[in-house]
């Protein structure tokens, strides 16, 4: 299953059919300024086949987003991550730098949290960002969320927004 294609977009599974977009997204300088480093094309290979297997066991992983008429955008979707010892549901995304600023993420990210709640029955959704991205940290307060803590997440620091969901 996949989140509702909203206005502007459509979603659909990553796989290694997509890897020369993904290396180029997860490659880009800009798109991965947060991370420790950009990824390598074999960490973009590995990236895809982690959905892969996110899809399987679990029904949801980071999905492709691209427009109506098929343009790539980047990725956006629901991931599980460990904070603090638990795993809790994250939304996550990554535009291309040419596509930054449009709302393309704060669009894709809610038609995810419409999924988790409405598919997956998720009553919890968090955002894991780095502290300094305020980019990411502006669209976590679009979607709602707010700040719940301060923490290390993958031996780097990050706050965690969180928005409950009604289910």
């Amino acid at each position: 299953m996949l989140p509702d294609a909203t206005e502007r977009l459509r979603f659909r599974e990553m796989s290694e059919d997509d890897l020369d977009a993904m290396a180029r997204l997860l490659g880009d300088p800009t798109v991965m300024r947060f991370y420790p480093r950009p990824k390598t094309r074999d960490e973009a290979l590995e990236w895809i086949r982690w959905n892969e297997r996110n899809y399987a066991d679990h029904g949801h992983g980071l999905w492709i987003i691209e427009t109506d008429a098929g343009e790539f955008l980047g990725d956006c979707g629901l991931t599980l991550q460990p904070v603090d010892g638990e795993q809790v549901l994250e939304v996550g995304f990554h535009v291309l730098p040419g596509h930054q600023g449009l709302g393309y993420a704060s669009e894709a990210a809610t038609a995810c949290l419409r999924f988790a709640q409405d598919v997956l029955g998720a009553a919890y959704v968090t955002a894991i960002i780095n502290p300094d991205n305020t980019l990411s940290r502006r669209v976590a307060e679009k979607l709602g969320m707010a700040l719940e803590q301060h923490t290390v997440v993958h031996g780097q620091p990050v706050v965690v927004y969180s928005r409950r969901l009604s289910t």
